[in-house]
C-alpha cells in the first residue's frame, strides 16, 4: 500500500511536469533538449514511469520559469520514501523492472536479506541509531523484497563473492538462516545465484557493486554505489559497459550448480557452529 501512494506521489509530479511543459508551449523534445535528455525521457517522466534526480528538477524550474516547483516537490517526495536518498530512484526502478542482474561483493543484496541480517548490517552502520529507526530500515528493506514473491516478478540475477558467505554477519545462527533463505530462493525458481569464489582471484569491478535493471518499455539502467552516495546510470555507452563488466563476472563464477553446493555447504557449516556455541 505505502509502495502504491508513492508511485501515485510520482505519477502526480509527472502530471505537473506535463501541465506547466504544456503551459510553456513546450514540447517533451523541446524540454528535453533544455534539460539534456531525449524527448522520450521526459515522456517517461510524466507518465510517472521514472523518477529524475534533483538536478533534473531544479533544471526543470529554470526551464519552465516555476519557482522552486519541482524541486520542493521532489524533495518531499524523496523524504516520504523509506529508502535512503541516493538509493531511492533505483528502489522505485526495481519495481517495475522486468530483469535484475546484481554482483555484490562483501554484503548479500537488499532483496535478498532476511529482517535478521538486514538489523545486523543496519545497525553496523548506525551504531546510535534508535530502534524506530533500525525497524523502519529493515521493513523498507522487505517491503523491496516482495517483488520477489510475485508472480509477474523479475528475472532475479545475483552474482555473490564468496566473501560475502564468509563475513559472520550477526553470528552462526544468523548467517545459517541467511543463507538457507538464498538457497530457498534458487530451489523455488525465484532467483539464480552464482558465488565467485576466492579461487577465481583478480577480477573485474573489485569491492565495486552493480545493479543493472531492463524494462518493457524504457531504456536499460545501472546502479552503483560508493560511501554515502549513489549513480543511476542511463547513458548507453555506460550502461554496455557495465553490462560487459558483468559478464566477465558471470564468466569467472562457479556454475549455478556448485554455487548452490557452496552456499549450502556454508549454511551448514554455520548451523553446526550456533549448536555448539
Amino acid at each position: 500500500m505505502a509502495k502504491a501512494k508513492r508511485q501515485e506521489a510520482w505519477e502526480f509530479f509527472g502530471e505537473l511536469l506535463k501541465e506547466h511543459r504544456e503551459a510553456a508551449g513546450l514540447t517533451q523534445s523541446e524540454l528535453g533538449a533544455r534539460v539534456f535528455v531525449s524527448g522520450a525521457y521526459i515522456g517517461l517522466f510524466e507518465q510517472g514511469v521514472r523518477k529524475p534526480q534533483l538536478e533534473l528538477a531544479t533544471m526543470f524550474d529554470e526551464v519552465l520559469k516555476t519557482g522552486h516547483l519541482f524541486e520542493k516537490t521532489w524533495r518531499r517526495l524523496i523524504n516520504k520514501s523509506p529508502y535512503a536518498s541516493y538509493f531511492q530512484a533505483a528502489a522505485e526502478l526495481e519495481a517495475v523492472a522486468t530483469k535484475i542482474c546484481e554482483f555484490a561483493p562483501t554484503v548479500v543484496p537488499g532483496l535478498l536479506q532476511t529482517p535478521a541480517y538486514a538489523r545486523v548490517v543496519t545497525l553496523a552502520s548506525n551504531p546510535l541509531a534508535t530502534d524506530e529507526y533500525v525497524e523502519d530500515t529493515v521493513k523498507g528493506r522487505m517491503e523491496r523484497s516482495v517483488i520477489l514473491k510475485d508472480a509477474t516478478r523479475p528475472v532475479y540475477w545475483v552474482i555473490l563473492h564468496e566473501t560475502a558467505l564468509r563475513i559472520p554477519v550477526g553470528g552462526p545462527a544468523v548467517m545459517a538462516e541467511q543463507l538457507d533463505h538464498i538457497a530457498a530462493h534458487v530451489r523455488e525458481r525465484k532467483a539464480l545465484v552464482q558465488v565467485l569464489p576466492f579461487a577465481a582471484g583478480a577480477h573485474t569491478e573489485m569491492g565495486n557493486m552493480i545493479q543493472l535493471m531492463e524494462f518493457e518499455d524504457a531504456p536499460p539502467t545501472a546502479y552503483t554505489e560508493a560511501l554515502f552516495s549513489g549513480n543511476l546510470l542511463d547513458d548507453p555507452a555506460v550502461v554496455k559497459r557495465c553490462q560487459a563488466a558483468y559478464d566477465l563476472l558471470r564468466a569467472a563464477a562457479l556454475s549455478p550448480e556448485a554455487s548452490l553446493a557452496l552456499i549450502e555447504s556454508a549454511a551448514e557449516d554455520y548451523r553446526r557452529c550456533a549448536t555448539t556455541t
